[in-house]
């Protein structure tokens, strides 16, 4: 039950702020957006560190000199696979005019709603690597790391509801479309977490490499759109602002927590 909780918290997180549709009468302001941004940039940037990477290492610590190699060969593994989802999958990131990925029929709505959903797939990994750890009665993982990891994610979850969200209902969706939208987005991530786990089940001394691939691919995304969409436009400091806020909320909970 504790597992299933901790799965379910990040998507409870997007479908809060997917909510935010029903009260608010305006879309974000370029200035908010880039702050959240920046503020999701940080978290996941703490998480990749903190929750992923080291545990990957400290889990290969047998192996010596190579002990990196775990982490080295699953981070890559993870930046190549958003890469080619990056390629594969026709999406449309909130605020650009220009689709990415193959030319397709499909929205703008469907297609923003993708852009989301994309880079939600490696934080559903995440969450999943870290309970199938837990549950793997791996002594460097704990039930509140896991969990630290899950709230972390769902913080940053809630802005990214919102922008997805808003901007669908600035397209001329109505509010029950543009919401259920946001909450498309965001089930990606328990679906990724139970299927991750599912995969570390059946290969548990694969734990630090998938640990470490989970990372690549959320530090593939934070690189690819979130540090551009915070640092675009006038008064782009106020991103890295909130990047430094996210990453040090997300690393108080980790150590806190974990």
């Amino acid at each position: 039950m504790e597992t299933v909780f901790g799965i379910l918290i990040p998507f409870l997180g997007t479908t809060l702020g997917a909510a935010c549709v029903f009260f608010m009468k305006r879309s974000l302001g370029d200035l908010v957006q880039r702050s959240l941004a920046g503020f999701a940039a940080g978290v996941m940037v703490a998480a990749a560190i903190w929750s992923l990477l080291i545990p990957a290492i400290e889990q290969s610590e047998d192996l010596g000199k190579l002990s990196f190699f775990p982490a080295f060969a699953g981070f890559w593994a993870g930046v190549l696979f958003l890469l080619m989802l990056d390629r594969l999958i026709p999406h449309l990131h909130v605020g650009s005019d220009q689709a990415e990925g193959p030319k397709s029929k499909l929205g703008r709505t469907t297609m923003m709603v993708l852009a989301v959903t994309l880079h939600n797939i490696p934080e559903g990994m995440a969450v999943g690597v870290m309970y199938a750890g837990f549950l793997a009665g791996n002594s460097q993982i704990t039930a509140a790391g896991a969990l630290a990891l899950s709230i972390g994610i769902a913080i940053q979850n809630f802005p990214e509801g919102a922008i997805i969200s808003m901007p669908l209902r600035a397209e001329g969706e109505s509010k029950v479309r543009a919401f259920v939208g946001g909450v498309l987005s965001g089930i990606v991530e328990p679906i990724g977490a139970v299927l991750t786990i599912l995969a570390a089940q059946l290969v548990i001394p694969a734990l630090p490499y998938l640990l470490s691939f989970a990372a690549g691919a959320m530090l593939y995304v934070v690189v690819e759109e979130l540090i551009p969409e915070m640092s675009q436009g006038r008064h782009s400091n106020i991103g890295t602002v909130f990047f430094a806020v996210g990453f040090s909320v997300m690393m108080v909970l980790d150590v806190a927590l974990g």
